[in-house]
């Protein structure tokens, strides 16, 4: 065990420059899914080997290894290790419950108290009175549709078709329920340091799936990417500093805007064999996490039979 246990909380490491590569050379809706199943499986075993290291050391102390009817004291760990590598496991644990906890809260708050005031008529786009260019889509409680907010500022820094293209792109969000991807991989941070890298991967394929959604909707690649292009120049050159956005919103000018109008408009090399490479790499370092968390786990139960006297 003592050995199998580290590799969960190491090949999240790994995941960094396949992550990178997987949303630039892959589709952008298989992009998606494969981070989040990824994250949701790496941060699953990282918690279950901090866990893991938890359980010698607490099977030291006279009160747990009573409960446990432990005859012998556990043998995985060395016994000059094991109490404070399971106060440090415990710890970690305990941070990365407490960071869940605030993350989950904070989500769930900004759902059912939008930062931005609701106006307009009930219908999906409320159009707020704002020089500030801005457009974003606004995810509803649980079990309503959400709103598309754009200001003014952004209706007349967009031509007529430009227009449709953002609304396209925004509705696509809120369809594809966009936001719970991002608040996943919110937590998967959350439990991991490296799993930061994968918000920025998730945040660009999203990003790109809404892009395809509004090619899809009003036919013309380049009218998307002039809209995606306007919008975020007008929304960086306002003089203005822009209303504070709910961090659970979606707006088409965020992230690496170039990027995505190049992909639109066919400029950007295409290389397949670099993301079923990076594909491959995701789903392998998942495997083995996996693999060494549950062999770590067999041999931590294996362990405890032996203690409690169950095996000579």
């Amino acid at each position: 065990m003592i050995y199998a246990v580290w590799i969960p909380l190491l090949v999240p490491f790994v995941v960094v420059p396949a992550a990178r590569r997987l949303a630039d050379a892959l589709a952008p809706a298989r992009a998606v899914r494969l981070l989040a199943a990824t994250g949701a499986g790496l941060a699953l075993c990282t918690v279950l080997a901090l866990a893991l290291l938890v359980v010698p050391g607490a099977g030291r102390l006279p009160a747990i290894a009573d409960a446990g009817e432990l005859v012998h004291p556990l043998g995985v760990v060395a016994p000059a290790t094991a109490v404070p590598l399971a106060a440090t496991a415990l710890v970690l644990l305990l941070g990365c419950a407490a960071a869940l906890t605030r993350t989950v809260r904070g989500h769930w708050s900004q759902l059912h108290r939008p930062a931005r005031p609701d106006r307009g008529d009930g219908s999906e786009l409320a159009v707020l009175r704002d020089s500030h260019p801005d457009a974003y889509a606004l995810p509803g409680r649980p079990g309503s549709p959400g709103r598309i907010v754009v200001t003014t500022g952004m209706l007349h820094a967009l031509a007529p078709a430009e227009r449709d293209a953002l609304l396209a792109h925004e509705r696509a969000h809120l369809a594809g329920h966009h936001h719970l991807y991002l608040g996943a991989a919110e937590l998967f941070a959350r439990c991991h340091p490296a799993l930061r890298a994968l918000r920025a991967p998730m945040g660009y394929a999203l990003e790109r799936c809404a892009d395809e959604a509004a090619v899809r909707a009003v036919g013309d690649r380049r009218v998307v990417a002039r809209a995606i292009g306007r919008a975020a120049l007008a929304a960086r050159s306002a003089a203005e500093p822009p209303a504070p956005r709910p961090a659970v919103a979606l707006a088409a000018a965020a992230g690496p805007v170039p990027r995505r109008v190049a992909v639109l408009l066919g400029r950007a090399a295409v290389r397949p064999r670099i993301g079923r490479a990076a594909a491959a790499t995701l789903l392998a370092c998942a495997v083995i996490s996996g693999a060494a968390a549950l062999d770590a786990s067999y041999d931590l139960h294996s362990s405890i039979e032996i203690a409690q006297g169950e095996h000579p």
